[in-house]
């Protein structure tokens, strides 16, 4: 199979004679094509390039995948481990029988999910490598799945996956944005990935919201505030974004600040300060 890898935002695409003319998800405004144009790679040539897949510990139960050198957008996967099975989150671009082989000493996965389009990665590719699992696709972005597969199942609204795990729709970045709850995460006081939809800054005291991260496209005050009231009907302590960063403690009441001061400056209430 030549299974089409967009090398720019490490999506895996189906297997065609030549390559489609462009990556819809790099066409999308979120996203960014570059100046010299599309370009792809494929499965074959990754594995030429002698990639190096990483797993190491973010704290008991969450175990962090990544790829070295980097494949396309170059997203920390996370893989969530529970006694009734595993959570594959975000899924890197790139997967071998190696690296599938090392997840799988985790337990077994019983999921393979991304958190928008942005992170599909490889998804396909990691759910035959781990078994045959199912790969999750919120039914609101079901449009930009770019690797049709016997293995995509769509869901809406929650998802329960396993006892204390669970897949909620946040929106805001893509209409399916999601997140993974993890009650025995945080020493059991909750941990959310949140994936694009709520992102950490530098010093993990804050977060942010955004329609485009590269393309530093806003989201409206209304549509955070529903992505807030979304994530704040959960019980979390600690969240984790796509990319390594978190908000390590107090991470409810870090959002509801956060959230507050984006909406000030959004909705214009402290021009005076401009």
């Amino acid at each position: 199979m030549t299974l089409w890898i967009c090398a720019t935002c490490g999506v895996e695409h189906a297997d065609t004679e030549q390559p489609p003319a462009e990556c819809a998800i790099c066409s999308d405004e979120r996203q960014w094509v570059p100046r010299t144009g599309q370009a792809w790679t494929t499965a074959d040539r990754l594995r030429e390039r002698d990639i190096h897949v990483a797993l190491h510990e973010v704290e008991p139960g969450l175990i962090a995948v990544t790829s070295t050198p980097e494949v396309g957008i170059g997203q920390q996967c996370m893989l969530v481990v529970t006694p009734a099975g595993n959570l594959l989150f975000d899924p890197i671009g790139y997967v071998d029988a190696d690296a599938a082989t090392r997840v799988l000493e985790h337990g077994p996965v019983i999921a393979v999910a991304a958190s928008h389009p942005h992170m599909y990665g490889a998804q396909v590719s990691w759910a035959h490598a781990l078994g045959e699992v199912p790969v999750l696709v919120n039914e609101a972005d079901e449009q930009w799945v770019r690797r049709p597969d016997v293995l995509v199942r769509t869901f809406g609204g929650t998802l329960e996956l396993a006892p204390g795990l669970v897949l909620h729709t946040l929106g805001g970045h893509f209409p399916g944005s999601t997140a993974a709850l993890w009650d025995a995460g945080a020493d059991g006081k909750g941990v959310l990935l949140a994936g694009d939809a709520i992102f950490p800054n530098p010093n993990g005291a804050s977060v942010s919201f955004m329609r485009s991260y590269p393309n530093l496209l806003p989201l409206s005050p209304t549509a955070v505030e529903r992505v807030v009231a979304r994530a704040l009907s959960l019980r979390f302590d600690r969240l984790y974004n796509n990319f390594g960063r978190s908000v390590p403690e107090d991470a409810h009441a870090v959002v509801r600040a956060s959230a507050d001061r984006y909406i000030a400056w959004v909705s214009g209430e402290r021009d005076d300060l401009t």
